[in-house]
């Protein structure tokens, strides 16, 4: 059955990816408001009189037009909706590191308004010069929760018991915390797997706190934990090459 056919104009979206297509062309990972993340041919981009030459850049916010009904749409037009300072350096990075996990974690055409807008916050805080870590976190926590996997921090497994500041916890993945007390004194569920935080860093990042050094490096510890549970052992080529760096 072929898809039916429908223009898009307009769009709020962020260009996520881009790979050349032909001699003069390309194929453009957008990610947008209304339909998510969406592929898009970009016919003549690369010629030098383009108008698309110099506005599909990474970390913009654009509006675009696009038509077709197939898995790879046609770009009509591209127009910044007010530009922003480009990235540079660490930020640069992190910004690479949240288009990744939206290109490997979300589906084409999949709408998720809520981790827009999460994105949009995030890249203006990243363009301002915002401390890093809890602009990640952040980000990161807003896309589990879109995606469905819901993280489990105002109650001890499935909520049975509330969360105590004063307490440890193993965080078990699919399960949610559980007090270390019941689990062992080696911090190990029955499988063996399991992040140990306190009670205070799931408090904290219930309520969006994240001024506590603890609970971002535990909140990092977790998230990544996750993140790397739903990618299937799918490696972030952004990971490596901000461990390379660091490592020089």
């Amino acid at each position: 059955m072929v898809a039916a056919k429908q223009r898009i104009e307009q769009q709020a979206a962020w260009v996520l990816h881009t790979l050349p297509w032909r001699e003069t062309s390309l194929i453009v990972e957008v990610f947008s408001i209304d339909h998510g993340r969406v592929a898009l041919a970009a016919k003549g981009a690369r010629r030098p009189m383009s108008q698309l030459r110099g506005v599909l850049m990474g970390f913009q916010p654009l509006l675009m037009d696009w038509s077709g009904g197939g898995e790879v749409k046609t770009l009509i037009r591209a127009e910044w909706r007010g530009g922003q300072p480009l990235l540079a350096g660490k930020a640069l990075l992190c910004g690479y590191y949240l288009n990744e996990l939206i290109v490997q974690l979300t589906a084409r055409e999949d709408p998720h308004p809520v981790l827009f807008q999460a994105y949009e916050l995030a890249m203006s805080a990243l363009a301002r010069g915002a401390e890093l870590p809890p602009v990640l976190r952040r980000f990161e926590l807003s896309l589990l929760h879109e995606l469905g996997y819901g993280i489990a921090l105002e109650g001890e497994g499935f909520g049975a018991a509330s969360i105590e500041a004063d307490q440890s916890y193993l965080y078990i993945i699919e399960q949610g915390p559980v007090a270390l007390a019941d689990v062992g004194g080696d911090g190990l569920s029955a499988d063996g797997e399991g992040i140990v935080l306190s009670g205070q860093t799931l408090i904290d990042l219930s309520a969006d706190d994240l001024s506590r050094p603890q609970t971002l490096a535990e909140s990092k510890r977790l998230l990544r934990a996750l993140i790397n549970h739903y990618l299937g052992g799918r490696p972030l080529q952004s990971r490596r090459v901000l461990k390379e760096l660091l490592e020089l």
